[in-house]
């Protein structure tokens, strides 16, 4: 497995990030322009903001809670030389789950389809460090 592979669900993840992030910003400046909320009502919190740009945001923040456990494990395979196909497909499978749970989150923020998608994506995650502690302790 070369590392190249490795990382590639992580770029994945990444790109969500910055395409929420981005989305986000533009969204706001524009409702600020349109008059639709003022810089100071949204200085310190999501509450002033239009349910659109607040959906938003709060999908961009929960990709900076679950998320760091994927980071951290991402990392802790290579550095034990165990990234293989099976930690791969889990890896990809996560960030499917993001990509689903942040659509559903900025869009129509359904909370019974969204927290399926969460759950998947704890499921894959918990598969992930299941599969290096198995690698690690039991397998060896």
């Amino acid at each position: 497995m070369t590392t190249q592979t490795w990382l590639l669900p992580v770029f994945a993840h990444v790109l969500l990030v910055f395409a929420l992030v981005g989305l986000t910003g533009s969204r706001r400046r524009a409702a600020i322009i349109r008059g639709e909320v003022r810089m100071q009502d949204i200085a310190l919190d999501n509450a002033g903001r239009p349910e659109p740009l607040r959906k938003l945001a709060n999908s961009y923040d929960n990709q900076f809670q679950l998320p760091v456990l994927f980071y951290a494990v991402m990392a802790f395979y290579p550095v034990a030389g165990l990234h293989d196909s099976r930690a791969v497909v889990l890896a990809w499978a996560f960030v499917a789950t993001r990509y689903v749970h942040s659509w559903i989150h900025a869009t129509t923020n359904y909370v019974p389809h969204r927290f399926l998608a969460f759950s998947a994506g704890v499921a894959m995650l918990f598969g992930l460090w299941g599969w290096l502690f198995v690698r690690l302790y039991v397998t060896g």
